[in-house]
């Protein structure tokens, strides 16, 4: 007897259906697999045989022929074992094969018949509704993710006799029920206001922030780099549902959500070490996942010490950043990860950290040319902004000052990103930092004094096309952020100035 079962697969972040077909005929007693297998689908055989015996059910020995379609598709994982022990079961004539439509199911099976979880299940039943499937039949450890897929009947289970009782109508599955997703407040455990001095680099902080455009500090140790840096969650509004989605597709792919989570609802924030390798930042492998610049999409990619990493790992984000999404090229396929971030990043001028201050810094001008050089200029320039950072003076430290808390900046960067989204909606961008340079000139509004303002600021300081874009959108921010709706010629003054670095416009090597 012939019967088949729906299932599904990862590719990239995407969810792909996968039709489980199986044949049971007379003949010399064996268990075929066939159709694209990795080796660890394969073993699926030997899983689903001793699942069933050890769940009670026996299978009279025959020729089984399991096909895997479509077969130009490589399919890995232990992902298919109970639809391969459905669509068996149903080939045996113990499950009638009427109640297999519009069911997809999903599910590694252990030795004794426990149905175990699996990672990528939220972009796989996505795909499914989608592709108008009514149910889900999936693990029950799983059943958290899943349920936040409106439209589509998930049905959990924690052993295989579940599933088959469920399928019988002998004893249902009780549906897991969709969670509303509750917005909660940010609970950062860091303030602003614990910052003392440096307004400059909160200003320009808030301005990245607001935009979430690239901002890149550039001082001596122990100035406040990485203290901002890792305030900034405590500034950053929720996603919206889009963007939850969106970010928990990748964090599934990945395997890297327990079985009580639903959706990701705060903003990512990543800080690998510079010892990262290429793949673990970019994405990649034999069998390519997301990297560190994909798991903060949406979100914040903090490179603390930049230029401690590899040169060819900093000019390899030249690409993502551009077009915000990795494109991973393998034998069997093409991959693409997004990777729509904020790049932060912290860096000393120099290999001891304190030029151009000339009393402290032991450096030669080869050495400081030699160690900025690491920083190649197309990556400099898809920096928007590059913010000098001076030493603290003792007043400003331990000075009577009351800073400004990240309750108080997270309220203008919530108003600015809600008149970005309103503005740009039309467009399918979210944030200043994305809009196309086709309708820049319209979203932005230049009168006739900031138009021959942007002319004079291109030719005296050489900008690439690139760079005069960037200032242009961190105008419009700083513009969104003082209630503006044109840009004026403050704006662009001030967006220039934090692009304008001392280290690597007045003399520091590049």
């Amino acid at each position: 007897m012939y019967s088949k079962v729906l299932s599904g697969t990862l590719h990239g972040v995407d969810g792909r259906l996968i039709t489980v077909e199986a044949d049971v005929s007379e003949g010399l007693p064996v268990f075929n697999m066939v159709g694209f297998l990795a080796s660890e689908v394969r073993e699926a055989s030997d899983r689903v045989r001793t699942a069933l015996r050890n769940s009670g059910f026996q299978i009279p020995p025959k020729r089984i022929t399991i096909n895997l379609s479509p077969a130009d598709v490589r399919k890995e994982g232990s992902v298919f074992d109970l639809p391969i022990c459905v669509a068996l079961m149903a080939a045996y004539g113990y499950i009638p094969s009427e109640v297999l439509d519009d069911v997809l199911i999903i599910g590694e099976l252990s030795l004794n018949g426990d149905v175990r979880g699996v990672r990528g299940i939220l972009p796989i039943v996505d795909y499914a509704r989608k592709m108008d499937i009514q149910r889900v039949i999936l693990p029950y450890g799983n059943r958290k993710e899943a349920a936040v897929i409106p439209n589509i009947e998930i049905l959990p289970a924690k052993h295989l006799s579940q599933v088959i009782d469920h399928l019988l109508g002998t004893k249902e599955i009780v549906p897991e029920q969709m969670k509303e997703s509750v917005s909660k407040e940010s609970t950062c455990n860091v303030d602003f206001a614990e910052i003392r001095g440096q307004n400059t680099m909160k200003r320009a902080t808030e301005i990245a922030v607001a935009g979430m455009h690239n901002i890149l500090y550039l001082g001596p140790p122990g100035a406040g780099k990485s203290m901002i840096a890792k305030r900034i969650p405590s500034i950053m509004p929720e996603l919206s549902y889009e963007e939850s989605i969106e970010l928990t597709k990748i964090y599934s792919v990945n395997g890297m959500l327990d079985s009580e989570s639903g959706l990701i609802q705060k903003r990512p924030f990543r800080s690998p070490h510079h010892s990262i390798t290429a793949n673990a930042l970019i994405g990649g492998g034999q069998n390519p996942k997301p990297g560190e610049i994909s798991l903060a999409h949406h979100g914040v990619l903090f490179l603390d010490e930049f230029l401690e990493f590899p040169k060819n790992i900093i000019e390899m984000m030249r690409q993502p950043l551009e077009d915000r999404q990795v494109t991973i090229s393998r034998l069997q396929g093409s991959y693409t990860f997004p990777c729509n971030i904020m790049l932060v990043a912290a860096m000393n001028p120099c290999p001891c950290g304190y030029y151009p201050d000339m009393s402290k810094c032991k450096c030669t001008s080869p050495q400081i040319e030699r160690y900025l050089r690491k920083l190649s200029e197309p990556m400099l320039d898809r920096m928007d902004m590059s913010i000098s950072v001076p030493k603290l003076k003792y007043d400003e430290l331990y000075g009577e000052t009351k800073e400004e808390s990240s309750e108080d900046i997270r309220k203008r960067i919530v108003l600015a990103h809600a008149v970005q989204k309103r503005r740009l909606h039309q467009y399918d961008v979210l944030f200043n930092s994305q809009i196309p340079v086709n309708i820049l000139d319209k979203v932005c509004q230049l009168g006739n004094e900031e138009k021959e303002l942007r002319k004079e600021v291109f030719q005296k300081y050489n900008l690439t096309a690139r760079g005069a874009a960037k200032i242009l959108r961190v105008a419009r921010t700083i513009a969104d952020l003082s209630h503006s709706e044109k840009v004026k010629c403050n704006h662009i003054w001030e967006a220039l100035s934090y692009r304008m670095s001392d280290v690597f416009h007045k003399g520091g090597g590049l």
